[in-house]
């Protein structure tokens, strides 16, 4: 079995105390689970809500465009980014987890569409960090920060900045500074790297090459970016200071790129893709970083388990769902769960894609128009949903809390 760094170590262990701690707490109250779907349809300008264990319909939000699903970190928001027209529409989810250090309490209520839309020329990626949202507008360059809080208790006056040229960026909020894209001096070329800005938008540091930068994620406070030739690890900076960003190649790897990235929960570490049929391990710190593991045939989607660390699910064109164990970094289980998607064709057309809720990997089947819930136990099939029109992006938030 390959090492996992003592740092992922301890945070897996500190993890599993808190689960123990928090169980043990509300043993003596009523413990409710719930999760939600959020499902943008392929073909109409339609979010819809579905209760993920009774398969009901909660409601229908009308928008522009299919949109992309973000969720917000504490799972009370999602946002569906509408590039194309400027607007992102913003989902009250309706489930609010309060922690009580001990244990959480859980809120249910009716999900709905807030009248707030943030709006600009051509909103991108939204990205979350030390309890900032970041809004990264392709079409100025600008980066739009706030705080979640604000969009549900009526006080949004959000802070744009101006750090760089139009381009297809993205902004990530580490304590009081952001990390942002660098584009290159002709608009027509992708992006050259990162670099480091703080409150007011000056520049930190010099800028880190990080050719066409696409894609990042957060695991435990530390921040991946991918490149072209690699991943760039920004890290705090101590005692306030900036973060400090350092590139790391993947040239041994072979032929692809890391542009897509997902952070675990428990454990400190990053899995991303890397060409069309292979994802890579990323351990920040550790002496070998990259553990790169060949699928059969081309991917789909894939999505970490954030309640069972060491699992992350992959799905290829051949319909087959892959269990991958992180800390082995092998392939332990696959199973078929749809009928072929072939990724020929538009990268936007519709295909499966993954999120997990609670003790269920839910994914979307276009073609059959359904949501296929998946057991995170045994990989089988324990439930159907029919959804109208053509599922396609989907975003799942939810927990477990006490309801006094």
């Amino acid at each position: 079995m390959t090492r996992i760094s003592s740092v992922t170590t301890r945070l897996w262990a500190s993890a599993a105390l808190t689960v123990l701690a928090a169980g043990a707490a509300v043993a003596h109250d009523e413990a409710d689970s719930h999760y939600r779907l959020f499902i943008g349809d392929h073909a109409e300008g339609i979010v819809r809500a579905i209760d993920a264990e009774s398969g009901e319909a909660l409601a229908t939000f009308e928008i522009d465009m299919t949109p992309a699903l973000t969720p917000s970190a504490s799972g009370r928001t999602v946002f569906a980014v509408q590039g194309d027209v400027g607007k992102v529409a913003v989902i009250d989810t309706g489930i609010a987890l309060e922690d009580h250090g001990d244990h959480a309490d859980i809120t249910v209520t009716d999900p709905a569409l807030l009248d707030l839309v943030l709006t600009g020329t051509k909103p991108a990626h939204v990205v979350e960090g030390s309890g900032q949202i970041a809004l990264f507008d392709d079409g100025t360059g600008d980066v739009t920060l706030f705080a979640e809080s604000t969009l549900l208790d009526g006080s949004f006056a959000p802070v744009t900045l101006s750090p760089g040229a139009a381009h297809h960026g993205l902004a990530a909020p580490m304590g009081d500074y952001l990390v942002v894209s660098v584009p290159h001096d002709d608009p027509e070329q992708p992006r050259v790297g990162l670099k480091v800005i703080d409150k007011a938008g000056a520049q930190v540091g010099e800028v880190v090459n990080c050719p066409a930068v696409h894609g990042q994620s957060q695991s435990a406070r530390v921040f991946a970016f991918g490149c072209k030739d690699g991943v760039v690890i920004a890290t705090p900076g101590q005692g306030g200071a900036a973060p400090v960003l350092e590139h790391l190649p993947t040239a041994d790897l072979g032929e692809g790129n890391v542009s897509t990235l997902t952070g675990g929960k428990a454990l400190q570490f990053f899995l991303g893709n890397y060409g069309s049929s292979a994802v890579v391990l990323i351990e920040p710190g550790s002496d070998a970083p990259f553990r790169k593991i060949e699928l059969p045939t081309r991917r789909v989607d894939f999505a970490l388990d954030p309640a069972i660390a060491r699992n992350a699910y992959i799905l290829t064109e051949d319909g087959q769902l892959h269990l991958l164990d992180i800390l082995s970094g092998e392939i332990t289980q696959s199973v078929t769960v749809t009928e072929p998607y072939s990724m020929d064709g538009h990268w936007r057309d519709p295909r499966p894609r993954l999120a997990v809720a609670g003790d269920h990997i839910a994914i979307t089947d276009p073609l059959q128009g359904l949501v296929r819930l998946i057991s995170t136990e045994t990989l089988t099939e324990v439930r159907k949903i029919p959804v109208e029109g053509v599922p396609y992006t989907i975003t799942a938030v939810g927990g477990s809390g006490a309801t006094h």
